[in-house]
């Protein structure tokens, strides 16, 4: 009896873990759109990066948690999928989550609104800016070019479209940056990461991901134009 029971129990658990793993297989497909494969991994990911975004957009210090959730399943696609500087992108992502739901919380317009002010960049800050990102994507290409040779154990296969894949995931950590600062100038490093991504994740066959990108580039237009008319809302009172 206690032995029927016991093996009850963990077989359920058994299965129960079996799912949660089948959950976060790149391979385990949720539906086919216009003839490519999306699995439940990158449907659910995609509709907390989409929530996050908009979220952002409108200036809501809850898009910090939301992406915090988003770049985990991201994370565990990207790894899969051989895109290794994309997976390291959303680590650090995760970490910033923390850090920009902190920062955000203490700039709040006040405790009954959860939005905050936003402002620019001097011209010298953003050139340095442009130089920094410049450096980094070649030192990051060097890095990503070699993973493979470094670490086998962890990165079996070499990485694919090396120099794109890590001037966009530069280019992220800087908007990321810029927005945790409140800064107007993320919306354009946004919009230029968007535009490379469309192609890039339709190339690499995860196209929902692609649309999903188009998507963030018609958000990001939308929150720079309404970041920028914040701005220069608080300057004109």
């Amino acid at each position: 009896m206690i032995v029927s029971v016991i093996y009850t129990l963990t077989r359920k658990r058994l299965i129960m873990f079996e799912a949660v793993l089948s959950f976060f297989d790149v391979n385990n497909t949720f539906f086919t759109l216009f003839g490519y494969s999306i699995s439940y991994l990158e449907f659910t990911g995609t509709l907390f990066n989409l929530a996050s975004v908009i979220l952002v957009a409108r200036r809501s210090i809850w898009n910090w948690p939301v992406a915090i959730i988003g770049v985990i399943l991201f994370g565990i696609l990207f790894y899969q999928i051989q895109l290794y500087a994309d997976f390291f992108e959303q680590i650090y992502y995760f970490i910033t989550g923390f850090w920009g739901w902190y920062l955000w919380q203490t700039h709040k317009k006040s405790k009954e609104d959860n939005t905050v002010h936003t402002t620019i960049n001097t011209r010298k800050a953003n050139i340095v800016w442009v130089i920094g990102i410049i450096i980094a994507s070649a030192i990051l290409s060097f890095i990503l070019h070699n993973l493979n040779v470094w670490l086998p154990a962890l990165f079996p296969e070499p990485a694919s479209m090396v120099e794109i894949d890590a001037t966009t995931t530069i280019m992220s950590f800087a908007a990321t940056i810029l927005m945790i600062l409140r800064r107007v100038e993320s919306w354009v490093l946004w919009i230029a990461v968007d535009v490379i991504a469309v192609w890039l994740y339709w190339y690499k066959e995860v196209p929902f991901i692609a649309l999903l990108y188009l998507t963030f580039l018609g958000i990001a237009i939308r929150g720079f134009i309404a970041w920028r008319k914040e701005y220069l809302k608080g300057k004109e009172a």
